[in-house]
């Protein structure tokens, strides 16, 4: 394996995949490499979340290939979905349970090695308030049930991280801590997908931002210099993929 394979933790090649005869994604093509972050934007019904059920193995494609950290998800999905966390746009956690019990409960659903200890460095990690830790899910915002989610991704050292419009309905505070949150995983070498429609979020985090249309990527941008991304050039980028969805719906 060359260096470049061995550092990509995402690889979807070629990949198409319809419902009931209806193409859904053709011919989808995007890696992301370890310590990267990397933001899809599209309209609705462009294929956003069909792509993230193509590497969770609940979409099966009907050509190309999609690997999880060099493991193809067809031939072994329990191996690929052990090397990544999912966190939807609504965190399904027990409300009767607080931080700590959440996560070691579902610690050891996974099977995974835990302490005490690993679940506090955890919750550390993702910048969780530790008075909050005892108090239950029930009472929490829906920045703070992310952040639990992700301490469950920390503690079971996950090198991927698949996010489903992760800053939908937080205020600017808690979306510029969750933005720090992410950097502090892309330094420690997590690899970062997240799906979204917040133009201006992913512009001010990721690494690279691919527009989704109609099942394919047609333009893929990176971030350089200190502005990172030309802003008007992303959006009349995004507004045209929205529109040729509206068009086609």
């Amino acid at each position: 394996m060359n260096m470049q394979a061995s550092t990509l933790a995402l690889e979807v090649d070629g990949v198409c995949v319809a419902y009931h005869g209806n193409p859904v994604l053709r011919g989808l093509s995007v890696q992301v490499r370890r310590g990267e972050i990397y933001a899809l934007l599209g309209g609705n019904g462009a294929g956003k979340s069909t792509t993230l059920n193509t590497f969770l193995g609940f979409a099966r494609p009907d050509a190309g290939s999609v690997r999880v950290c060099g493991i193809d998800v067809g031939a072994d999905v329990l191996g690929a979905r052990a090397q990544m966390a999912y966190v939807p746009e609504n965190v399904a956690l027990y409300d009767h349970l607080d931080a700590r019990e959440n996560i070691e409960y579902f610690l050891r659903l996974a099977g995974s090695a835990w302490s005490a200890e690993s679940i506090s460095d955890a919750l550390h990690a993702v910048l969780l308030d530790e008075v909050a830790w005892a108090r239950r899910l029930g009472a929490y915002s829906k920045g703070m049930r992310q952040k639990v989610a992700i301490a469950l991704a920390v503690a079971r050292a996950v090198p991927v991280l698949l996010l489903d419009e992760p800053t939908s309905g937080l205020d600017p505070h808690a979306t510029a801590e969750f933005n720090t949150l992410l950097q502090n995983l892309r330094a420690d070498g997590t690899a970062i997908f997240m799906v979204t429609h917040d133009l201006l979020g992913a512009a001010e985090v990721a690494d690279r931002i691919g527009f989704l249309d109609r099942g394919r990527i047609t333009h893929e941008f990176s971030a350089s210099g200190e502005e990172r991304f030309d802003v008007r050039e992303l959006y009349r980028r995004y507004a045209g993929a929205r529109e040729a969805a509206g068009v086609a719906t």
